[in-house]
């Protein structure tokens, strides 16, 4: 196995204690490598301690919801409705990625100085996307700079007291939010009438390729959307077989390699796809290529969905 699935398996092991044990300190690195199945000693090839591990997990969610938010935005002439649609994605994200968006929302307030660094930069972005809600002049009186900083504020700490709920006590998935939570984003710069139209709206039909109509894929009941870019690696991996991750992530176009290694190891835990790329034994050499093919579910999934074309450009916004 390659240094970059090893890197994704551990991460999200780490997400997945912090989740299960409700405490950011309590996940020990011993907890870490045992749900992950490697070695100490891989840990430590991978990572020089645990903080750096937990800014890498960090650094993957935030990528993650980055990616799908921009996406979204991005497919929207107007701000108004670009950040409705982002919006949508974070918590549709955060409802099929829980411990992922713990560690992201919730844990990171307990992580060290890089950890607490790298969300305050995540934090910044937002509030300069939602800053831009000053230049629709639909308020009566421009709000200040700082509002946005109040706004994604608020919105963060509504999330905050949602995901710290144990998911079995949650009485509605966290999609529910969207309109409340835009009610409170518009309320600033739009005013009270725009901002409460907000409260009735119906949700956007979600920018990510859904398997089959809706089927719900995952491990332990997680769910897993199927989105542009899975859609991509699966009919990818479906079309030339034994794919290394570099012919894999050519033929789908995502440039990123860390990227491709994290999604191609998500696919394999979900059991659609296996690494055939393996020395004897059964187990992994390294130097040896990964050779990627669909598994047969991941062969039913990929006939069930097609790719969307995606923005081609960023749209000009002030």
């Amino acid at each position: 196995m390659g240094d970059e699935l090893q890197r994704a398996r551990v991460e999200r092991a780490l997400a997945e204690e912090m989740a299960a044990r409700g405490d950011p300190h309590a996940a020990t690195v011993a907890d870490v490598v045992a749900r992950a199945g490697v070695s100490r000693r891989t840990f430590y090839e991978l990572y020089p301690d645990r903080e750096a591990c937990f800014l890498a997990a960090l650094e993957s969610g935030l990528r993650l919801a980055a990616d799908e938010m921009y996406t979204a935005y991005a497919r929207q002439a107007r701000w108004q409705d670009g950040v409705r649609a982002a919006l949508a994605e974070l918590l549709g994200l955060l409802d099929r990625e829980p411990a992922l968006g713990r560690l992201c929302v919730v844990y990171a307030l307990g992580g060290g100085a890089r950890v607490l660094r790298r969300r305050m930069e995540a934090i910044e972005v937002l509030c300069e996307f939602v800053d831009r809600g000053r230049l629709e002049g639909y308020a009566r009186s421009e709000p200040p700079e700082v509002a946005a900083e109040g706004v994604v504020g608020a919105v963060l700490a509504v999330i905050h007291t949602r995901l710290v709920v144990a998911p079995s006590e949650q009485s509605q998935p966290l999609t529910e939010l969207l309109g409340p939570l835009m009610n409170l984003i518009l309320l600033p710069y739009m005013g009270a009438a725009k901002a409460g139209r907000e409260l009735t709206r119906q949700a956007p039909r979600p920018t990510a390729v859904q398997a089959g109509r809706g089927e719900a894929l995952g491990r332990d009941g997680a769910g897993m959307r199927v989105t542009y870019r899975t859609a991509r690696v699966l009919r990818a991996i479906g079309e030339r077989p034994g794919a290394s991750n570099r012919e894999v992530a050519d033929q789908a176009g995502i440039v990123d390699q860390g990227q491709i290694s994290r999604l191609l190891s998500r696919l394999e835990s979900l059991a659609l796809v296996a690494n055939k790329g393996v020395g004897l034994g059964g187990s992994a050499t390294r130097g040896t290529a990964n050779a990627w093919v669909l598994t047969p579910r991941g062969e039913q999934v990929q006939r069930g969905v097609q790719p969307q074309a995606r923005p081609a450009s960023r749209p000009a916004r002030g």
